[in-house]
């Protein structure tokens, strides 16, 4: 079963976890994120459809800047100190 962007929104709300995933380099990333993180919007909107594109667009914690995760690479995400791999 292909892991959709909804799923993982329902998984883990607002709450901080982090990820593992290929980036479009080929490269492994690990990442310590967040969901609705609003406070460094500085407006516009996205020029794709992200959720049509299986697409996730996270807080980065680290860099305290927005990322965008192909949640088709995804790998694992570990949430509440559950670590979930991703097929």
């Amino acid at each position: 079963m292909k892991t959709e962007v909804r799923q993982l929104r329902e998984l883990v709300g607002n709450k901080i976890f982090s990820v593992e995933f290929t980036k479009k380099n080929g490269s492994l990333r690990k990442m310590v994120c967040r969901l609705g993180v609003k406070k460094y919007l500085k407006g516009g909107e996205l020029g794709y459809d992200a959720e049509a594109l299986n697409y996730l667009t996270v807080f980065d914690l680290q860099s305290e800047e927005y990322r965008t995760i192909n949640v088709n690479t995804l790998k694992s995400i570990t949430f509440e100190g559950i670590k979930y791999e991703v097929e």
